[in-house]
């Protein structure tokens, strides 16, 4: 059996992303409940509780104080689920607490479980959805106090989270989450990237309006604006940057041809120097392509990791069915492909449609392309 002291806390035993802590008779068989509800916990309770099975379920008993045990799992799990009183929770997480960036999601469950409370973190850590979770498996009441989850209307914050979506700078988020909450005129532009980010089955709220462009953006004057796209703004639309945020979505798909020990700053340099030559942002590179003679170069594998960057390779067959406007006999005869920073482009994009055939540069071959969304709007359907 796993006994934790206030003095061993620290060295807790941590098997999954989320820590359920219950400190009362009641709160520990409801947590025991969840646990087999929820598999994807490590469970925390004191040892006079204990049952002798903790054992076999993997759970982890402690003695002593459970503020010391909140300030050794607080950075270590993607959330804490806790079965304490909201005020105390709130006193101890206080002096824990540092950047809505970094905090795990905070939950408390009533220890008659009639409530689930996000109490942290409810965008970015993610404690909004877990309390929607946790609230359905054990039948409670989920309380969500979020302006705009409880308008039903953008969250700013977390607008394109789930596809990768990044913003150039987070200057004017609480100005522009202001405007959304607060019904004000809210300017939407999209130029890339997935479209079904409006997660409501009922139309945008009237304050919020789709332009066709940032320069028709900017003439309507809006309080606050959500630009997404993968291109670096022109001097005309750059005034939209004095009250909007720049959402950056995953579409640009590099082709890579290099010569075997390139190094990973040429890479860098070109790949660098070609986004800026198209006027993209390198923020929107979603995935760095190539033959799979290249799968352990050196160079590339370090910039693909730096990047955080999908990697993907293909074989020469692959590469050959792929339309080449240029056909190389030289790349064929040491590669066995006619091309591979075009033809691996392509082949991820399924398309021969590339922003940028193909470029040489040193040791270094480069192909761009974007990647499309087509479908319209959902709200915009029949």
């Amino acid at each position: 059996m796993i006994q934790l002291v206030e003095e061993e806390i620290p060295n807790i035993h941590q098997k999954n992303d989320y820590a359920v802590v219950a400190i009362t008779k009641h709160g520990v068989e409801i947590a025991r409940k969840l646990q087999g509800l929820f598999p994807n916990c490590d469970l925390y309770y004191p040892q006079k509780f204990c049952k002798a099975d903790e054992d076999s379920l993997s759970i982890q008993l402690y003695d002593g104080n459970v503020r010391i045990l909140l300030s050794a799992i607080f950075n270590k799990y993607k959330g804490l689920i806790l079965f304490i009183s909201l005020g105390a929770v709130v006193r101890m997480i206080a002096p824990l607490i540092k950047d809505k960036k970094i905090d795990p999601a905070v939950v408390v469950i009533d220890d008659c479980c009639k409530n689930v409370i996000s109490v942290l973190s409810g965008h970015l850590g993610g404690a909004n959805e877990l309390t929607r979770e946790i609230a359905a498996l054990l039948h409670a009441n989920p309380v969500i106090t979020t302006a705009s989850d409880v308008q039903q209307t953008i969250a700013v914050d977390l607008f394109g989270f789930r596809f990768g979506w990044v913003w150039d700078s987070e200057e004017h988020l609480t100005k522009v989450s202001a405007a959304v909450v607060n019904e004000e005129h809210v300017a939407v532009v999209q130029e890339s990237g997935e479209r079904s980010w409006w997660i409501y089955d009922r139309p945008l709220p009237e304050n919020i309006k789709i332009y066709q462009s940032i320069l028709e953006a900017i003439n309507a004057k809006p309080s606050g604006a959500l630009i997404v796209t993968h291109r670096l703004l022109t001097p005309e639309e750059t005034p939209i940057l004095q009250y909007g945020i720049i959402f950056r979505p995953k579409v640009i798909v590099i082709g890579i041809g290099c010569n075997r020990g390139t190094s990973a700053e040429e890479i860098h340099f070109v790949i660098e120097e070609t986004l800026l030559e198209l006027g993209f942002s390198s923020k929107s590179v979603k995935a760095i392509c190539t033959i799979d003679l290249k799968k352990d170069e050196e160079g590339l594998l370090q910039v693909v990791n730096e990047r955080n960057v999908e990697f993907c390779t293909y074989t020469a067959k692959e590469l050959n069915e792929m339309h080449i406007e240029e056909p190389s006999e030289t790349v064929y005869k040491y590669t066995g492909a006619y091309s591979v920073s075009e033809a691996a482009a392509k082949r991820y994009l399924q398309s021969n449609s590339l922003v940028l055939v193909k470029k040489k540069s040193g040791n270094v071959t480069i192909s761009v392309g974007v990647l499309e969304h087509k479908e319209d709007f959902p709200w915009q359907k029949d």
